[in-house]
């Protein structure tokens, strides 16, 4: 087993966090217009929450929340896979939601073996996965580690490839988060949520964002950048897509590396977005996300 095994009972909330959060989390989950079975699962690492949702007879999907974040909120950028697709949406160990609280270190097996035992639950021998952003880099650690299991995967503004300047992510987010922290003035988080999201972010998010930084202990580490000889073994098709304006992991940064590691990368797609997608962005993400899955799945 990797790290983080068996961690005495951790919290990541401060104060009122967990039930603000939660509250949030509850609310996303009303704002669905379908059925969504919760399940908890035990694993080695820890007690699993998932959203299950769309057809039992759909072709199984797992989507993973972006880091520092919701799962609904991530859920919901994908929400067309629900009308045709059976999707499994964890709440990741370690991050914000009903899931252990314990971290998983995300630069060695941990999270293959967590997706192992998730799937095996729900008797799933392989299958397609959809991660943004953190959730693309524990998709990449599965690619690594257990490359069999992904029938195919749709890495968006993925962690785990490459990083964008430090500097920028120093002034434009990190300086304003210390000054949000310490001051809960709403001109620093908007100058955060700006920043994400190409200035699209809605209010809803928004306000999930500024109470996950207040009351959240945040996961710093990124998930480790996947070499080419990882993937010398995965050889499933893979869309990626990503922002001209993400400060995290932008397109000009990924562009060339993901060429390089990814052995049967089908398509790089580009959109001239921030890290969080806007509503118009995601239309055009989840059309092509579909045809991509029509043709590789």
């Amino acid at each position: 087993m990797g790290e983080g095994c068996f961690v005495g009972k951790e919290t990541i909330y401060k104060s009122e966090g967990k039930r603000l959060i939660t509250h949030h989390y509850d609310n996303y989950l009303k704002s669905f217009d379908f059925d969504i079975e919760q399940i908890y699962v035990d694993t080695s690492y820890g007690k699993t929450h998932i959203l299950v949702a769309g057809p039992p007879e759909g072709k199984p999907i797992f989507i993973f929340q972006g880091g520092n974040c919701i799962n609904p909120m991530t859920l919901s950028w994908f929400l067309p896979l629900v009308d045709q697709y059976r999707v499994y949406a964890p709440d990741t160990i370690g991050h914000p939601g009903y899931s252990d609280e314990n971290r998983m270190s995300a630069k060695d097996d941990s999270f293959a073996q967590w997706i192992k035992e998730l799937m095996d639950y729900f008797n799933i021998n392989s299958s397609a996965f959809v991660g943004p952003s953190y959730g693309a880099g524990i998709i990449l650690r599965l690619a690594t580690f257990m490359p069999d299991k992904i029938d195919c995967s749709v890495l968006v503004s993925p962690a785990g490839i490459r990083l964008g300047s430090k500097m920028r992510m120093i002034k434009d987010i990190l300086l304003p988060l210390v000054l949000f922290k310490a001051t809960s003035s709403p001109k620093y988080l908007h100058k955060i949520t700006a920043t994400m999201s190409d200035n699209s972010m809605g209010k809803m998010d928004k306000k999930i964002i500024g109470d996950v930084f207040q009351y959240v202990r945040l996961e710093q580490e990124m998930p480790k950048l996947t070499t080419k000889e990882e993937l010398s073994h995965y050889s499933s098709p893979t869309l990626i897509m990503a922002g001209r304006k993400d400060i995290f992991f932008p397109e000009s940064k990924l562009n060339k590396v993901a060429r390089e590691i990814i052995p049967n990368l089908i398509a790089f797609k580009t959109y001239d977005m921030g890290h969080f997608p806007s509503e118009e962005h995601l239309i055009k993400i989840n059309g092509d996300i579909v045809e991509f899955l029509t043709d590789h799945y």
